[in-house]
């Protein structure tokens, strides 16, 4: 079995975490119970590019005990942990890809040894591993169909099908209702807050913040924020949006506007250049900035970096200093702030998350004859995971009664 990882003594580590994580999914614990037995994935190879996380471990496990050969790469340099991987490599014999603190060059050898095993579906998280079979025809004769995790990747994926590029059928997993209202809304909320605080210690209360991006992820953070006693002000492109946050009773402006205000900043769009330099420049000294979307792109540190001379004051935070002595800090080298700087989603959201990925994979296997499209969760499947989350969870919902069925599926029974 092959294998790129830190060090495979951290393997016993790496279980008790996973093993903590997987208290917590509950929905991810009824599917392993479910397919063990019957193997759906018997004979398949399935290749993934994901966060190297002990959520992420949980599924990997599920999808070998049904029946999958796994391979996994890293998603992100800065968010793989290495106790992780080497419990992955040890105990359950997966081969796994990905250190902390990858180069640029070894993140692309390990998609690229991920490659290699000629995987027959697919999961990704930001497009990279699809990405790079369209740019390989030879090694993607095989593909069955694929899943993506998160919103950046499926604006790639949209684009390659916009453009007649798509190799295969993709279904579209940060696009189901049981991932984005909950995964991104709470699971970024609280995670982008958790990785600001590790890095830095800093006083939410009586700050100023300010989140760029006012989608799932964006209304999730600014409500963490607002709920530990900050002053929140929303910078948006989007009009729609825009008008959604001054409902929600924060303040909207221009992202030029805030710069001269905001204590930390954070960015959540998917886009990039959303703080370049000039907004930096009228930041006052100590302001600290970081990114929340899936690449490194939308904070300018090559502007930054040739402004100003760059030091490490603590784990996962840079201090930047420009010529007239202002001083301006960096969150996790401006790369994804709840990974590179703390541990990621609570298990319980990515619990959803997953288990749409997990049933996801099962629809590609048994509909093989979808067209090379971006699909979404069909819906049976996203009402699936919800019944079974809160039944995890020891909740139970009213159900229409045959008078309200009759009632909600006609057309003459009005006043």
């Amino acid at each position: 079995m092959d294998y790129a990882i830190r060090d495979i003594r951290l393997a016993d580590k790496g279980r008790e975490r996973v093993d903590w994580a997987f208290q917590h999914m509950q929905v991810l614990k009824i599917l392993r119970d479910r397919y063990e037995k019957n193997k759906p994935f018997k004979g398949l190879r399935i290749g993934c590019c994901l966060h190297i996380t002990t959520e992420t471990a949980n599924l990997m496990v599920n999808i070998k005990k049904a029946g999958a050969q796994v391979y996994l790469c890293a998603s992100n340099p800065l968010s793989t942990q290495d106790d992780v991987a080497a419990y992955l490599v040890k105990k359950e014999k997966i081969s796994v890809f990905g250190k902390h603190g990858d180069s640029r060059k070894s993140y692309y050898e390990n998609i690229k040894n991920v490659m290699k095993r000629k995987p027959h579906l697919i999961v990704d998280d930001g497009c990279d591993l699809i990405s790079s079979f369209h740019r390989d025809d030879s090694l993607a004769g095989n593909i069955i169909g694929a899943t993506e995790e998160t919103t950046t990747g499926v604006i790639r994926l949209r684009s390659l099908a916009k453009n007649g590029l798509l190799k295969f059928p993709v279904i579209a997993v940060n696009d189901a209702n049981t991932k984005h209202f909950f995964d991104n809304k709470y699971g970024t909320g609280q995670s982008t807050i958790d990785g600001i605080l590790r890095s830095t210690n800093i006083l939410v209360a009586g700050m100023t913040a300010v989140v760029s991006g006012y989608g799932w992820c964006g209304r999730g953070i600014a409500a963490r924020f607002r709920g530990m006693g900050a002053n929140v002000i929303i910078t948006e492109v989007d009009s729609l949006r825009a008008l959604e946050a001054v409902m929600d009773g924060y303040r909207v402006m221009p992202v030029s506007e805030a710069a001269e205000t905001g204590d930390v900043f954070i960015t959540s769009t998917g886009n990039t250049s959303v703080l370049t330099i000039n907004e930096m420049k009228k930041m006052k000294s100590g302001a600290i900035l970081g990114n929340a979307g899936h690449f490194n792109v939308e904070i300018d540190l090559a502007g930054l970096r040739s402004a100003s001379r760059k030091r490490k004051v603590r784990e996962c935070l840079d201090e930047y200093t420009f010529r007239n002595g202002k001083k301006i800090y960096v969150l996790g080298e401006g790369r994804l702030v709840n990974l590179a700087c703390a541990e990621g989603h609570p298990s319980s959201v990515m619990d959803m998350s997953f288990a749409n990925q997990f049933l996801a994979l099962k629809h590609l296997k048994e509909n093989r004859d979808m067209t090379p499209e971006v699909y979404r969760v069909p819906e049976d499947i996203d009402k699936k995971i919800a019944e079974l989350k809160l039944a995890g969870m020891g909740i139970r919902i009213d159900k229409l009664t045959a008078e309200q069925k009759k009632y909600v599926n006609s057309w003459d029974m009005g006043t």
